[in-house]
């Protein structure tokens, strides 16, 4: 097995060397050009801001069967709309047509679905400012406009 180069001279062959094995490991390229970025709606951010449109319930993938809650979104920096799933019970009632919500990603893994949900990748935060959890809780109240 041949070795590395060492030496004096030995600089241009250790860095064409490195240039070989760049991109060797599995979504190494697209992490590092971020080539992700351009069919993302947030544009690489971690949470973006949005207007609710419309309330709806998309129905699961087998074997399960339900209806789980979700929001349909239009984020403000670029106008694109997203469905975003609502966590917790009755999380629903807090959230009306119009009002201005902050989502995340739903932390799949690989930038996929949420778990049974095709399609759904963001979840809603915030409600007008408020988290949504402590809405629910009953800790605060939503503002009133």
């Amino acid at each position: 097995m041949a070795k590395k180069p060492r030496g004096l001279f030995a600089a241009k062959k250790l860095v064409e060397r490195r240039k070989k094995f760049r991109f060797a490991k599995k979504g190494e390229y697209s992490r590092r050009t971020r080539r992700y970025v351009k069919f993302d709606p947030f544009e690489g951010a971690p949470q973006a801001r949005g207007i609710v449109l419309d309330k709806r319930e998309i129905e699961v993938k087998q074997p399960h069967s339900g209806l789980r809650k979700c929001a349909r979104v239009q984020l403000i920096k670029n106008g694109k709309s997203v469905t975003a799933h609502i966590p917790f019970v009755e999380a629903r009632k807090f959230i009306n047509e119009h009002d201005e919500v902050i989502l995340e990603r739903a932390g799949a893994p690989q930038r996929g679905a949420l778990g049974d949900m095709p399609g759904i990748k963001f979840r809603v935060v915030k409600v007008a400012g408020v988290s949504l959890k402590e809405l629910v809780k009953g800790k605060k109240q939503k503002p009133v406009r």
